[in-house]
């Protein structure tokens, strides 16, 4: 990337128009939870709600069979036969009651994990993907490593207490559930009430299905170290929620507060739509764009704070006769809430690297819309 030499700020700020906001009553208390460790994450932009001691590193039960079933589902290998080993069988705790040698799909496999917490399915599940449990671990640990979690070691993939070296923070945990969520198949099971096949029937440990109108999922744990752990997710209107809760006695009620207090406090706001930029620089001038909606969760309070700051190239004397040498990414767009950036997206040059989001009537929709500093 050409370092910058330059650079070009536009302070836009956003107009706000009616249709973006779905107006609604804010919480006046503050939150509080029975567990040790919470968060409430925005699955969209990541942008933390509410946290209690988020970074602390602690046991987490069964919520480990998150990480094993999107390596499950990353395998490709779902509608592969598993064999299950005497070692799976004899795994300790909740169970599925699977056989030796029986041959179960890993599909049902992953049901059965999710659905109903079974330890030997997480075995079985591990050795098939990983070659061995270790292999396995390995996986797990590199996939942690992918997604951020930085405090977090897995040893196992089921989560019982049978190392010393397995652990996560509610962060991290949060940071895994909003990696998972982007999988449509991991979705579907996460939400799933009741999973029927071939002479499988399990419903779902996850209460909040049932108890909570807007819970779009869930994995429970529970391990005598660990108590009670807790991962959910949650959708009313735009807003989608992941709440995390680690040694919570009350861990239901703990997740319902957090959801009722952000779906009354916050909005989900389109701050930018993608489209071209109306910007005054010659070279520039109606020829670039981002290709992504910039979308965050607000308070009402912090609608009129939001600023748009670009950040450009300098133009090269090359460039003006042959647009093709210009690089794919000219420039950065920035969100600021209060003056901290709170998102950042490519700013792209109309020089057929990267396919524009419109066509030429939409591209003067969105300069015309630019002007004024709103979103189409």
């Amino acid at each position: 990337m050409n370092k910058w030499t330059s650079r070009i700020n536009v302070f836009i700020l956003f107009i706000l128009i009616g249709h973006f906001f779905i107006p609604t009553a804010h919480a006046t208390h503050a939150i509080e939870v029975s567990a040790e460790s919470a968060i409430l994450m925005d699955q969209e932009s990541g942008r933390i709600l509410f946290e209690k001691n988020p970074h602390k590193k602690m046991r987490i039960a069964s919520i480990t069979k998150i990480m094993t079933a999107i390596l499950a589902i990353e395998s490709g290998k779902m509608d592969q036969n598993v064999t299950v080993s005497d070692r799976a069988v004899r795994t300790e705790g909740s169970s599925i009651y699977l056989k030796q040698k029986q041959k179960v799909k890993l599909e049902d496999l992953v049901y059965g994990l999710m659905l109903r917490s079974g330890n030997d399915a997480a075995v079985a599940i591990a050795e098939f993907v990983g070659g061995s449990l270790d292999g396995f671990v390995f996986m797990m640990n590199e996939k942690a490593k992918e997604i951020g979690m930085t405090n977090t070691e897995f040893a196992n993939p089921h989560g019982l207490d049978d190392h010393e070296n397995h652990y996560s923070t509610a962060y991290d945990m949060a940071l895994l559930t909003k990696y998972a969520m982007e999988n449509e198949t991991f979705r579907k099971i996460f939400g799933t009430k009741v999973y029927k096949k071939d002479g499988f029937q399990w419903k779902n440990k996850n209460k909040l299905l049932n108890l909570y109108e807007y819970c779009t999922g869930g994995k429970t744990g529970y391990t005598k170290r660990a108590n009670r752990t807790l991962v959910s997710t949650a959708e009313k209107d735009d807003l989608h929620l992941i709440a995390v809760t680690l040694n919570a006695p009350d861990d239901w009620n703990d997740h319902m507060s957090m959801f009722n207090s952000a779906f009354s406090e916050y909005d989900q706001v389109t701050i930018k739509k993608e489209g071209y930029l109306a910007i005054d620089n010659k070279f520039y001038k109606d020829r670039i764009f981002i290709n992504r909606d910039i979308v965050y969760p607000l308070m009402e309070e912090e609608k009129n704070k939001i600023k748009i700051r670009l950040f450009l190239a300098k133009p090269k004397a090359s460039w003006k006769n042959h647009p093709e040498k210009v690089p794919e990414k000219v420039g950065t767009l920035r969100v600021l809430l209060d003056g901290e950036t709170i998102e950042e997206v490519p700013i792209y040059f109309e020089n057929g690297d990267v396919e524009p989001p419109h066509g030429w009537f939409g591209k003067m929709i969105d300069l015309f819309f630019d002007m004024l500093g709103v979103s189409a």
